[in-house]
C-alpha cells in the first residue's frame, strides 16, 4: 500500500485533502492488481479510471485557482504537470480493458504511473506552493544564494555539500545578471551538467549518512531527491535554446525554492533523528 505521509502534506488544507483521496484512489487500484480472487475486474477498473477522471479535474481546478490567487510563479509549470496527467489517465480509459489478461496489464501499469507521478509531483512541485517568496524579493538581496547559518543542519558532510550546491546555483544567478548570448547557451548546459552530477553525489552521501544512522525519515527523503533528480534530468534543452535567459531565470527560481524548502524542512530533521 501506499501511504500519504507527513512529508506528503503541503500546508494547504483542501490541497492536502485532495491529494490524500487521490492515493486512496491509488490503493484501489493496487488491491486489485495484488489480489487474485476473481477472474474480472472491468467494472472496478472502469469506476477507478472514471473516477481519477473527475476528481483529478476537480483538483486540478482547485489548485491552480489557489496559485492563480497568490500569483505563484509555477503556476504555468503546474498546468503542463496536470494536462499531461490528464492526457496519461485518458490514455488508460481508453483501452482495451475487456480481455482480462488486459485488464491486469493495464492496472499494473496504472498503479506504476500513479505511484510514481503523484510522488514526484507532489515532492517535486506542489510542496513549494505559497511557500516561495516572489523572485523579485529574493533578488533585492545582495546575494540570494548566500549560504548563511540558517541553512545550517549540524551535519558537517551535508552542510558542506549543501553550501557547494548553493555555490553552483550563484554561478548560475550570476549568469543572468551578465548574460550574453554569444556563449550563454553553452554556460548553461555546463552549469546544469555540474549541478546535475553533484546533486546526485550529495544525496547518495546523505542517503549513506542516513543509513548510518538508521534515521527514520529516510524513504520519505529518498523519494524527495528522486523527484528532484527527476526535473533536472528532464529540462527541455530546447526552451532553452529558444530563451535561455528566461528559462535560466524560472529554473534560478525552482533551484533556490527547493533547496531552501528542502534544506529547512526536512534535512534540518537529520541531526536530531527525527
Amino acid at each position: 500500500m501506499f501511504d500519504f505521509t507527513d512529508d506528503c502534506r503541503i500546508g494547504i488544507e483542501q490541497i492536502d485533502k485532495e491529494h490524500e483521496y487521490l492515493f486512496e484512489l491509488l490503493n484501489k487500484a493496487y488491491v486489485l492488481v495484488t489480489t487474485d480472487y476473481q477472474s474480472d475486474y472491468y467494472l472496478q477498473l472502469k469506476e477507478i479510471l472514471t473516477e481519477l477522471d473527475r476528481y483529478a479535474e476537480e483538483h486540478f481546478a482547485h489548485e491552480e485557482a489557489y496559485m492563480a490567487q497568490i500569483r505563484d510563479p509555477e503556476l504555468i509549470l503546474q498546468r503542463s504537470q496536470h494536462a499531461f496527467f490528464r492526457e496519461k489517465i485518458f490514455g488508460f480509459d481508453f483501452a482495451n480493458i475487456d480481455d482480462p489478461e488486459n485488464q491486469k496489464r493495464v492496472l499494473a501499469e496504472l498503479v506504476t504511473f500513479l505511484a510514481k507521478w503523484l510522488y514526484r509531483h507532489i515532492l517535486s512541485s506542489d510542496i513549494m506552493i505559497g511557500k516561495l517568496p516572489p523572485l523579485e524579493e529574493w533578488m533585492i538581496k545582495e546575494n540570494p544564494c548566500e549560504f548563511t547559518e540558517e541553512y545550517l543542519t549540524g551535519v558537517v558532510l551535508i552542510d558542506r555539500e549543501h553550501e557547494s550546491l548553493f555555490r553552483i546555483v550563484d554561478r548560475a544567478n550570476q549568469l543572468i545578471k551578465s548574460f550574453d548570448v554569444s556563449f550563454g547557451y553553452d554556460k548553461i548546459t555546463e552549469i546544469l551538467d555540474e549541478l546535475t552530477n553533484y546533486t546526485k553525489e550529495h544525496f547518495r552521501d546523505e542517503e549513506e549518512y542516513m543509513e548510518s544512522i538508521r534515521y527514520e525519515g529516510i524513504e520519505a527523503q529518498k523519494r524527495a531527491h528522486e523527484a528532484f533528480i527527476d526535473k533536472l534530468e528532464n529540462i527541455d534543452l530546447r526552451a532553452v535554446e529558444e530563451n535561455p535567459e528566461d528559462y535560466l531565470q524560472k529554473l534560478l527560481e525552482f533551484l533556490l525554492g527547493w533547496l531552501i524548502n528542502h534544506i529547512l524542512y526536512m534535512d534540518k530533521k537529520i541531526s536530531a533523528g527525527k
